[in-house]
């Protein structure tokens, strides 16, 4: 593996202390829904259909908000935004204090306001890293995303079930307002020297089309992929009284994919996002054949992991690549929302796959949906080019 375009990229300014300073920002995010559960389910006794709701709830306020958040970002700049974390820390701070309704409600607020710390991450690079490097960029920057989502949820468990949940949210909104501060004071610059943004703001259907489409459709359909994959995994370990390896098979997961980032980003060539999602849920397609077994499940679940990284990373690219610099926060926004809309779509299209066949269904039906995702991405993508070859 050639590791030289990530020392070469490492070694720009600003590059490294930006991603020591994203992956801090994100790990309290990635705590958030476990912790949530669990504050729901023991401290709050509702059971797992009402904490789902609420998990719903902020899903659905995250996806609405995160392109209202880039479009701020856009147009008022990020001060401007990290000043609405705010609101969001006293949301989590005042969360334990709360019922369950006064939660539900203002769960779904705090989506909407909720500080947009991983398109922001991917905006930041794309402002100091030229180009042809940002490949290798953006596959490090997925992988500090799954290494957030390695240490994020475990130290929410860990807090949670030490001390109390109630404890956990408060540690959560300390963690989002100290790297909310943190950013505003280094303020990281969002446009690169060589953009050009003068005048209006292009008009959304000017640049939302095409390829920029079939970038948005690419995270929607990774992470529909992939949030099926999790509940058939924990379906699979749950129905055979293994759920205690669950740590081990979300390590696997992650590490499988910061691999493939790793070997993405070193190469000079690579196939496209759409080509990326259509191998990821065809490699889902077989992980139930591990079904029962905690190693075989492990071991079935790398091959697919390793291309979602790059997955990610090839839509990344291609944003920043389509999107015009006056409008790429609300661009990188879209895609937020694309991944989040992913999950809601994935979980319960699993889930009822699950219920009625059990935990190997759930990883077929899966894995075809995001077949059917890709497909609709190459056929947007090929319409494009089909027009720009004959204007």
């Amino acid at each position: 593996m050639n590791l030289a375009p990530f020392k070469s990229v490492l070694a720009l300014p600003g590059v490294r202390p930006l991603m020591l300073l994203m992956l801090f920002a994100r790990i309290p995010p990635t705590a958030a829904g476990v912790t949530v559960t669990l504050h729901v389910v023991t401290t709050l006794d509702k059971g797992y259909a009402a904490a789902g709701t609420v998990g719903f709830a902020t899903m659905i306020g995250l996806g609405l908000g995160s392109p209202l958040m880039g479009k701020l970002v856009d147009s008022r700049g990020l001060r401007f935004v990290l000043m609405l974390s705010l609101l969001e820390g006293a949301f989590w701070l005042t969360a334990p204090l709360m019922d369950y309704y006064v939660l539900l409600v203002l769960a779904f607020a705090n989506g909407l306001v909720a500080v947009p710390v991983m398109s922001i991450g991917r905006q930041a690079l794309t402002a100091i890293v030229p180009e042809p490097q940002r490949r290798p960029a953006f596959s490090l920057d997925s992988i500090s995303v799954e290494l957030s989502f390695m240490v994020g949820p475990a130290a929410g468990v860990l807090i949670a079930t030490k001390f109390s949940t109630g404890t956990a949210l408060v540690v959560i909104g300390l963690a989002i307002l100290t790297a909310s501060a943190v950013l505003f004071v280094v303020n990281p610059v969002l446009l690169h020297e060589d953009d050009v943004v003068e005048g209006s703001p292009p008009r959304l259907r000017e640049w939302l089309r095409g390829p920029m489409i079939a970038a948005l459709i690419i995270p929607f359909g990774a992470t529909m992929v992939l949030s099926g994959m999790e509940i058939s995994a924990i379906a699979s370990l749950e129905r055979t009284g293994q759920q205690s390896w669950l740590g081990l098979i979300f390590f696997v997961m992650c590490a499988a994919s910061a691999l493939g980032g790793l070997f993405y980003g070193s190469l000079k060539r690579v196939p496209g996002g759409v080509f990326l999602l259509a191998c990821m849920a065809l490699l889902e397609i077989p992980v139930g054949l591990g079904d029962g077994s905690v190693l075989l499940l492990a071991l079935a679940l790398i091959p697919m992991n390793l291309a979602c990284a790059p997955t990610i990373t090839a839509s990344s690219e291609l944003i920043a690549k389509s999107a015009p610099p006056s409008a790429r926060g609300l661009a990188l926004g879209l895609q937020g929302s694309a991944f989040t809309f992913g999950v809601a779509a994935g979980q319960p299209l699993a889930g009822l796959a699950v219920d009625h066949s059990g935990p190997p269904l759930g990883f077929v039906v899966a894995g075809l949906a995001g077949l059917v995702v890709a497909g609709v991405g190459w056929v947007l993508a090929r319409q494009r080019q089909a027009v720009s070859a004959t204007s």
